[in-house]
């Protein structure tokens, strides 16, 4: 009987849960590195075959067990780490593919595409601007990857985040950014909730990032005004407060950052 090639090309090297909802995997291709900048996704997959964990929703139409499942998913690694790629994944119950990556252990293999792409990049972003990166939920990763990459050798340029979550234990990296906006004076980190109710504990801004926008915490933590000419604004996350977000900074006068025109908000919208 001839026996089938292996469709994986890639390792679990690692993966750390945040919650049971919430995990960042660490993925090491079989081959050469895979090259990106930060800002850029890639594509993980598993066959059908492969296990679901156990409280995700039934599947009203089983996936055929020789089918590929493939999904993006912005890098959450620096661009310089060689050995992996990591990603910021959150479980959808009744998704097809998170279920199955949720259930992967460490030394299991998976489909990880050789190249990552994407245009939610500061390639376009002159050094002479600051730049705020605004997210909900999983929509961090792409900042993880520029902020792990730039703030090395950026000394000059501002960067602030602005992450909204449900509760403080939903926020993701928080501590790695904690620690990076107390040792680099050129990086604010604004994490904020919106059930302060089920989590008194938690000493940051409370309310959805629409209201938080309007309400002078980025003049009064990082001292950046809503200024196109000196700032510029990444959106990731859900699409709401994209959509909310996005209309508020083009009343503003800032603009959308479109091929072949350069504008200052940029949009990964991945939902």
């Amino acid at each position: 009987m001839e026996t089938l090639p292996n469709p994986y090309n890639a390792t679990v090297a690692g993966r750390e849960d945040i919650n049971p909802q919430l995990m960042v995997l660490r993925v090491r291709p079989h081959g050469p590195p895979v090259n990106f900048k930060p800002g850029q996704f890639s594509v993980l997959g598993l066959l059908g075959a492969e296990p679901r964990v156990p409280e995700a929703d039934a599947e009203e139409a089983p996936v055929a067990a020789d089918k590929m499942i493939k999904r993006a998913y912005s890098i959450a690694s620096a661009s310089v780490e060689q050995s992996y790629l990591e990603f910021y994944l959150t479980l959808v119950n009744s998704g097809q593919l998170t279920p199955r990556l949720f259930a992967l252990k460490y030394g299991r293999q998976l489909y990880l595409s050789p190249k990552a792409t994407g245009v939610f990049t500061l390639d376009r972003v002159p050094a002479r601007k600051a730049v705020v990166l605004i997210a909900t939920g999983t929509g961090l990763a792409p900042y993880m990857s520029m902020l792990r990459t730039l703030l090395i050798t950026e000394s000059k340029r501002k960067f602030v985040v602005l992450h909204g979550a449900r509760h403080s234990w939903d926020l993701g990296y928080r501590a790695e950014l904690e620690s990076l906006a107390r040792i680099r004076p050129n990086f604010t980190y604004l994490p904020a909730i919106t059930r302060p109710q089920d989590d008194p504990h938690f000493l940051g801004a409370t309310g959805r990032i629409q209201t938080l926008l309007t309400s002078g915490i980025l003049e009064s933590q990082a001292g950046l005004a809503w200024d196109p000419e000196l700032v510029e604004v990444f959106l990731c996350g859900h699409p709401e407060m994209i959509s909310q977000a996005k209309e508020l900074f083009l009343a503003k006068g800032f603009t959308l950052d479109k091929s072949p025109t350069p504008g200052s908000i940029h949009v990964e919208e991945y939902w």
